[in-house]
């Protein structure tokens, strides 16, 4: 592979001292000292400091289900100026809020024009955001003869970088918990969330995803203790919000596939709610589909 020169995410020590800050403070739920951190940032690079009030915005709408913070983010990438691998990073960026609100194929386009440049730095980070795009390529063209097939050293890329990078850690090890998840291999996408809790303890989206592993390992009992709780902790914190529902959602099947068709019926209940009807077109479609097809709504 050969790789282009100068392309970097370098910053100035400030600058990416106040990157990671950022970060810190979004796994801390503290969104609002990490937009008063971006806006600091924007003082000394404009550009980036805009591109991470964008990624503030997308953590936002994945957290607390505001899907208004997820339209205020993509108008705010598309206005943020940059170059280089900090502009590949952008359109990756618009790419997954593309794919969110419901636009695969601009999404997928986005996402290919990013991994392009990506693919010609030799930075870790630059690899690591190639390899979450060329691990799915890899993956659904396996099948062909003579095609080379790199998924493990982009797993190994991915590990790496989830480890180092102080900056975009839960960019990386979000997607490689679900890359293990689509190899069914739940134990490690276990053992990875709880990595990511112990790098942002009590984060309540990676502790929705630990709850999902135990939900595949057919730990029934600790993956109902788990979304219950989190059911209770996001209608506490958010109400009646996308990942409120999702976890009612989640409690449906649980308990059914744990023999409990009382509880499972109790929770089948609360989508009565005239709240959840306002929210249905937001719910995981993975979650729906999965419902569906087992007519457990």
């Amino acid at each position: 592979m050969a790789f282009a020169d100068g392309l970097s995410f370098a910053l100035s020590p400030s600058q990416n001292a106040l990157a990671e800050q950022i970060t810190q403070k979004t796994m801390e739920l503290d969104y609002v000292e990490a937009f008063n951190l971006a806006r600091k940032l924007r003082l000394e690079n404009d550009g980036v400091g805009c591109l991470f009030q964008g990624i503030i915005g997308v953590s936002l709408y994945d957290d607390k289900g505001d899907t208004a913070s997820i339209k205020a983010a993509a108008k705010n990438l598309k206005s943020c100026k940059l170059e280089g691998l900090w502009d590949a990073l952008r359109n990756y960026e618009i790419g997954y809020v593309l794919l969110e609100t419901g636009h695969a194929i601009k999404g997928a386009l986005q996402t290919r024009s990013a991994a392009k440049l990506f693919e010609k730095s030799s930075d870790l980070e630059s690899q690591a955001f190639y390899a979450v795009y060329a691990y799915f390529i890899d993956n659904s063209l396996v099948w062909l003869p003579f095609k080379s097939d790199n998924r493990e050293t982009y797993l190994q890329i991915l590990n790496e970088a989830s480890l180092k990078s102080k900056r975009f850690w839960p960019l990386f090890l979000t997607p490689l918990i679900w890359i293990y998840f689509d190899r069914k291999d739940f134990q490690k996408g276990l053992e990875l969330a709880e990595l990511g809790l112990k790098k942002a303890p009590n984060h309540p989206i990676m502790f929705q995803i630990k709850a999902d592993m135990l939900y595949r390992l057919k730990r029934y009992d600790e993956a109902a203790a788990a979304y219950e709780k989190s059911a209770a902790d996001y209608l506490a914190r958010t109400g009646k919000s996308i990942r409120y529902w999702s976890a009612v959602l989640n409690l449906i099947r649980i308990y059914h596939d744990a023999g409990n068709e009382t509880k499972a019926s109790e929770q089948r209940n609360n989508l009565k709610d005239a709240e959840y009807k306002k929210l249905e077109k937001w719910m995981p479609s993975w979650i729906m589909d999965d419902l569906k097809d087992r007519k457990l709504i």
